[in-house]
């Protein structure tokens, strides 16, 4: 066995031999496997090797494209059969809700150039004629949509890699993953150890207990799952045909043919945890006792789909074990407090993405960074927070509620509250409805009285027009947004603007009480972040930038080292800050403070140490929201003080609280983008108008990347889309556009109902080839065109003279 390698993988499950064969493939070789039993062992060689393209979110879906694809490539790379079974997919809907679903995912395949379209009634009985479609609304139809044999992929990707020269060690279990000072690690095994560049946990089952190895917690949670197989059934012999699997998620089942029977499997509602203290190291490949009656209600469901599967006999069982996050999503990425500790594991729908994990990860590992953005997986969206009781209440309802709809805005009430800040108990009282933030509880809306829930649909909502009434409540008074999820650092010591001017691309400022908008320069020159910075003091710095985002642009910190006597401090657990906001904010706030907040004394991006009903608070002249406003961090010890001083004075003045929901509304109107949305690695500053902040006088992280593609035409601009609404629902996020004659244009990362502009309104990209500024397009809410054209400015102050006044 190797005693030196680049990478050391751990894990020889599905994922693991991807990521391999993908290290291999991108160029390095020198890469070795450990598996501690066989290949396939714990959860990947009893799946139900399900595979589709289609996802809810954009990104999931090209990789799962890829990955449906690389299958048969494999096969002939390799020599080693996938099993690859391609009869296409029926996908149904019962609901309403499911039909926009469905149309939605139609219109973005069409955008993405996939195959997945709507078929009739009559053409759904051609493709299954031993179903009944008598109950559904709407039939898609994917044609590659499959299965796979698990052990045939695993296989491939391990003969793949093998022959480009990396080396799999079996039955060899990793007793210890020991960091040294160089970053390096080294990896302990009965065989010997490794020292190696980078390690890899694809643990799979044992994820928790290797990366428990390098003092590292992770959120995740097996429990059972039960599919099982039915004996020979005689309609399903003679057709002569393989049958397209049936995806009927409202009816909470899975259904395909398997052999010349069916495959039928479900998530029930009784959910059972496994192994909550820990994977039994003797696993391998062992099953659960059978327990078929917790899912006979759903298996019932699927048989009155096909009545042929009623009367078969069960061939076989399968109840075995699987590894869930929180969100159901991978947990994936490099660990940010860890130096080349790579982690990829939590994965559900592995046969669907595997092919896009490795190819991903084996692009960060070597380039840096991944192509596309991909946070959705980033196991950095997670923090401490995600305790085991989170993880577990999480877990539960994941699994319960695996086919149920995730719709736009939704918030799942499972292990909540994470955490709190003091004023949550009293924004509870004034009606507030909370979201979940980082596991921050933070306001979404304020309904009339306390205990009010958010309903949830692709169309507006009970929250549509009290967050209307936010809105025009700020624009033409004042409104207090509690702000205090964003992440907040403190910078001290002298070497704090060295540092923190090498770390983004504009220049930090060198007066107290000034303060810069800059971006963060992704690995491969794109958009990492977006932060305000403050010069507090002489030699100690703020910076303000997204909350969700705060363990992710950890990773860029530790890019750039600290000067002696300079520290960094994650101070958002400490710190709670309130914008206010609005026409009246200046006079609002001047009731309160003795400091001069006049024009002329405090203009815009400056700041100050000031006192605010008795309560220190650095005020910062900035908005999200566009319009005259400051920002006012506290101590999180003054949250409640400052927050009642401020909505009793805001109230004399026709003003009040204001949520996340309205700010959105208000950002989307003045066209301002947010990380996570409009901000990330994949689009570059010049297509989200941050260039303008680039100072190329000065070194900054990745500037030699920048510099590449600084000059390079924008690929797609961020853009304004007023759409022609049928008043009943707007964009979300995720919907593709069209020119009206059907060619691609782009899509959109943010939707809302401008409330003050009096307009559907969504921002996107949109390819400047194909369309610009004042052309007409069609964006397809709800899966369906909507005529809508593309704005030359924002809709609300587009001069900036109400922020600035």
């Amino acid at each position: 066995m190797k005693t030196h390698a680049q990478v050391v993988v751990i894990g020889g499950g599905l994922v693991g031999c991807s990521i391999l064969y993908h290290l291999a493939k991108l160029g390095w070789t020198d890469v070795v496997l450990l598996e501690r039993d066989e290949l396939t062992s714990g959860s990947t060689w009893h799946a139900a090797a399900n595979i589709h393209g289609l996802h809810d979110n954009n990104n999931v879906t090209r990789i799962q494209h890829y990955t449906m694809n690389l299958y048969k490539e494999l096969e002939l790379e390799t020599g080693q059969g996938c099993g690859v079974f391609q009869p296409g997919s029926l996908y149904l809907a019962r609901t309403e809700d499911r039909e926009h679903q469905l149309r939605l995912q139609e219109a973005k395949a069409r955008f993405y150039g996939l195959n997945f379209y709507e078929v009739s009634r009559e053409q759904a009985m051609e493709l299954h004629p031993l179903a009944q479609f008598d109950d559904i609304r709407c039939i898609m139809y994917e044609p590659e949509g499959g299965n796979v044999d698990p052990s045939g992929v695993t296989m491939a990707y391990a003969a793949g890699a093998r022959a480009m020269g990396a080396e799999i060690q079996r039955f060899c279990p990793v007793t210890g993953t020991e960091s040294q000072p160089d970053g390096s690690w080294i990896v302990r095994t009965p065989k010997g150890d490794i020292c190696t560049q980078w390690v890899v946990n694809a643990g799979g089952l044992w994820g928790r207990e290797v990366a428990a190895m390098a003092g590292i917690t992770l959120p995740l949670q097996p429990t059972e799952h039960q599919y099982f197989v039915t004996e020979t059934i005689p309609e399903v012999a003679a057709m002569g045909r393989r049958l397209p699997s049936i995806a009927d998620r409202d009816g909470e089942y899975y259904f395909r043919q398997e052999g010349n029977g069916f495959l039928i499997g479900a998530y029930e509602r009784d959910v059972r945890f496994w192994a909550e203290d820990g994977t039994p190291l003797d696993f391998a490949h062992d099953l659960f006792p059978d327990d078929l009656d917790r899912i006979m209600e759903n298996v019932i469901r699927a048989t009155e789909r096909v009545p042929a599967a009623a009367a078969a006999g069960v061939k076989r069982v399968i109840n075995g074990p699987m590894i869930w996050s929180p969100d159901a999503n991978a947990i994936w990425g490099p660990v940010p407090e860890l130096r080349n500790y790579f982690c990829c594991t939590g994965i559900i729908p592995g046969f669907s993405q595997s092919g896009g994990l490795g190819l991903l990860a084996a692009q960060w590992i070597i380039e840096g960074e991944p192509q596309y953005d991909m946070f959705a997986w980033d196991l950095a969206r997670f923090g401490d927070w995600a305790g085991k009781a989170f993880t577990k209440a999480r877990v539960q309802d994941q699994y319960a509620h695996r086919f149920a709809i995730h719709f736009p805005n939704e918030e799942r009430s499972a292990g909540r509250p994470a955490r709190v800040r003091p004023a949550y108990e009293m924004q509870k009282e004034m009606g507030c409805v909370h979201g979940l933030n980082c596991g921050w509880e933070h306001p979404l809306w304020f309904a009339d009285t306390p205990g009010v829930k958010d309903t949830n649909s692709f169309t507006r909502q009970n929250w549509w027009e009290p967050v209307g009434r936010e809105v025009r409540m700020l624009r033409e008074n004042v409104g207090v947004i509690d702000i205090s999820n964003f992440a907040n650092y403190v910078i001290k010591g002298p070497g704090a603007h060295d540092w923190l001017d090498r770390l983004v691309a504009n220049r930090v400022p060198t007066q107290v009480g000034r303060s810069c908008l800059t971006p963060l320069i992704s690995v491969r020159g794109g958009v990492a972040g977006d932060f305000t910075i403050t010069m507090v003091d002489r030699d100690e710095y703020m910076m303000v930038g997204s909350g969700m985002a705060e363990r992710y642009h950890q990773r860029f910190f530790n890019m750039v080292p600290l000067p002696e006597g300079t520290t960094l401090e994650v101070a958002t657990d400490r710190i709670a800050g309130f914008n206010i906001a609005g026409p009246k904010a200046r006079e609002v706030l001047q009731r309160l403070t003795n400091a001069d907040l006049s024009n002329e004394a405090f203009r815009f991006m400056r700041s100050a140490q000031i006192e605010v009903a008795g309560v220190a608070c650095l005020a910062i002249r900035v908005s999200f929201s566009g319009d005259l406003g400051w920002e006012l961090h506290c101590a999180e010890s003054d949250q409640i003080r400052l927050y009642t001083a401020l909505l009793d004075t805001a109230r004399e003045a026709g003003g009040g609280p204001v949520g996340g929901r309205a700010l959105g509304s208000l950002r989307i109107e003045k066209g301002y983008g947010s990380w996570g949305r409009e901000y990330s690695q994949e689009y570059w500053p010049q297509e989200v108008g941050l260039d303008r902040l680039i100072k190329l006088d000065k070194d900054f992280l990745h500037k030699d990347a920048y510099l590449k593609i600084k000059d390079n035409a924008p690929r797609e601009i961020l853009s304004v889309f007023e759409i022609e609404a049928d008043h009943n629902a707007d964009a979300s996020g995720g919907e593709p556009v069209f020119t009206p004659d059907g060619r691609s244009v782009g899509r959109v990362t943010s939707g809302a109902y401008g409330y003050s502009v009096g307009k559907s309104l969504a921002l996107g990209y949109a390819d400047p080839k194909v369309a610009g500024p004042g052309d007409a397009v069609e964006v397809y809410v709800l899966g369906k065109p909507h005529k809508a054209r593309i704005l030359p400015q924002a809709p609300f102050d587009p001069e900036g003279k109400r922020l600035r006044g």
